[in-house]
C-alpha cells in the first residue's frame, strides 16, 4: 500500500498510518513523505512495514554517503537525512518522549552546538570467517566492509585489516588522542587473530586477560579498562562535560556533596567537581569502579553498588548517567531522597528520558534546561543532558 508518512517514532522510524487507522512504524521513511510499503507484521494498535519506494521524497532526502548502505549495512539509520532535518527530529523525538510519556509539555528543548569529531572510537562488529562487519538491517546477517566512514582511522585500519580467528564478535576501541587501541574479542582469542603489533587483544571471557587503554579528555588522562564504558569519542565526552557543567551553574550553583550516580569510570566527578565540599562516586560495574579509584583524587569516594540499592545520603546536586533504560522509579526514589536542589540526568534513550523526567516532576523537580547532542552522526540516537531544580 502507499501511506503518508506523518511524523517519526523514538527509534527513528517514520510514522503512517494504515487505511484501517492503525499505525505503521516504516524504517527508511521520512516525515511528509509518500512511501509505498509492505505490511510485515500486524498488532492490535499498530504494525511494522518495510519501505519499498518512495513515491513522494522529502526535499531533506539525501544519498547516503556510505557505499555500503546500499548493500544493506544497518550499522547507519539515518544517512539519508541531511543535517538540518535530522537535528529538527531529534528535538521532535525528545520533545514529543517528555510530553507523550512524562506529561511535560512545552518542555525547554533545545540542540547543543554540533560536535566535530574524527570518528567514533569504539566500534562493535560481528565476525564471519574471521573478518569484522556490520549486521544486515533486520537480520543475524554480517555484511563485512572496507571501510567505514563513521568510525575514527585508529578503528577503521583494524576493522578493515583484522582478521579474529573464531570469535564472533568484536569490540575495538581505541584512545583517539593517545594512541592506545584494543580489541576484545568473544569468544576468546586464537592462534589465527592478526592485528597491529600495538592492538591489546582481550578475551572477553577472561578477566585475568583484560588490558587498559588511556584517552585524554576534559584536560587530563583517564584510565579506561576492557569493559568499561566510554562515550563514542573524546570530543562527545568533553562535550557532555561541558554541557553538565553548564547545567549545574545554570540552575543551582556548585555548594554541599556532589553524587555521581553511575560514574563509570569517573568523568564527571573528576571533571565538574570543582566548588563542591566533597565527591561521592556510584557504580556498579566493577572494571569501571576500579578505573574510578585510578582516574580520581583519593577523597573521593567511589562505592561500588547498583543506583538502585545504592542508600542515599543528603547531596548539593546529583549527576546521574544511567544505562540505556535509566534511572526509573527505584533510581528516582533514590535521587529524590538526597534532597538535591538540582540534578543533571544524561539519557541516551528518548523514551527513558520521558518516563524518568515524569517521575523527578512527581517527586517535586521542575525540568530547567534539556540539551539535544548529536553524538553519532548519521544515526537517530540521542544524547540528552536535562537539569531539574526542586521545588
Amino acid at each position: 500500500m502507499t501511506v503518508a508518512v506523518e511524523g517519526v517514532a523514538t527509534g527513528g522510524e517514520g510514522v503512517a498510518r494504515a487505511p484501517d487507522g492503525r499505525v505503521l512504524f516504516v524504517p527508511g521513511a521520512l516525515p511528509g513523505e509518500r512511501v509505498e510499503v509492505e505490511i510485515t507484521d500486524v498488532r492490535r494498535r499498530h504494525g511494522r512495514a518495510r519501505l519499498i519506494a518512495v513515491v513522494e521524497a522529502s526535499g531533506h532526502r539525501v544519498d547516503p554517503p556510505c557505499p555500503h548502505v546500499g548493500a544493506g549495512c544497518g550499522g547507519c539509520d539515518w544517512q539519508h537525512v541531511d543535517a538540518t532535518l535530522a537535528d529538527a527530529l531529534r528535538l521532535r523525538i525528545v520533545a514529543d518522549a517528555l510530553e507523550r510519556i512524562g506529561g511535560l509539555r512545552s518542555a525547554p528543548v533545545e540542540a547543543a552546538p554540533p560536535i566535530a569529531s574524527e570518528g567514533r572510537t569504539t566500534v562493535r562488529a560481528a565476525v564471519t570467517d574471521g573478518r569484522a562487519g556490520f549486521r544486515r538491517r533486520r537480520s543475524h546477517d554480517v555484511l563485512t566492509v572496507d571501510s567505514c566512514r563513521v568510525a575514527h582511522p585508529l578503528v577503521e585500519e583494524v576493522l578493515v585489516d583484522g582478521r579474529f580467528g573464531a570469535a564472533d564478535e568484536v569490540v575495538i576501541r581505541v584512545g583517539a588522542r593517545t594512541g592506545d587501541r584494543m580489541v576484545v574479542l568473544d569468544p576468546a582469542a586464537d592462534g589465527r587473530v592478526t592485528v597491529p603489533d600495538d592492538v591489546a587483544v582481550v578475551s572477553r571471557a577472561d578477566p585475568a586477560s583484560d588490558a587498559v587503554l588511556h584517552e585524554d579528555i576534559a584536560g587530563r588522562r583517564w584510565r579506561v579498562s576492557a569493559r568499561s564504558f566510554l562515550q563514542p569519542s573524546p570530543e562527545a565526552a568533553d562535550a557532555l562535560v561541558a554541557e553538565v557543567g553548564a547545567a549545574i551553574d545554570q540552575v543551582a550553583g556548585r555548594s554541599g556533596r556532589l553524587i555521581d550516580l553511575a560514574a563509570g569510570i569517573g568523568l564527571f566527578a573528576g571533571s565538574v567537581a570543582d566548588g563542591f565540599d566533597d565527591v561521592v562516586a556510584v557504580e556498579r560495574a566493577p572494571s569501571a569502579v576500579a578505573d574510578a579509584r585510578v582516574n580520581l583524587p583519593s577523597g573521593v569516594q567511589v562505592e561500588e553498588v547498583r543506583f538502585e540499592r545504592w542508600g542515599p545520603r543528603p547531596a548539593g546536586c546529583v549527576v546521574a548517567d544511567p544505562p540505556r533504560a535509566g534511572l526509573d522509579r527505584d533510581g528516582v526514589d533514590r535521587v529524590a531522597a538526597t534532597g538535591a536542589p538540582v540534578v543533571v540526568l544524561v539519557s541516551c534513550d528518548a523514551a527513558a528520558l520521558g518516563r524518568d523526567a515524569g517521575l523527578l516532576v512527581g517527586a517535586g523537580y521542575r525540568l530547567e534546561r534539556c540539551r539535544v547532542l548529536d553524538l553519532f552522526p548519521g544515526t537517530s540516537r540521542v544524547e540528552v543532558v536535562s537539569a531539574f531544580r526542586l521545588g
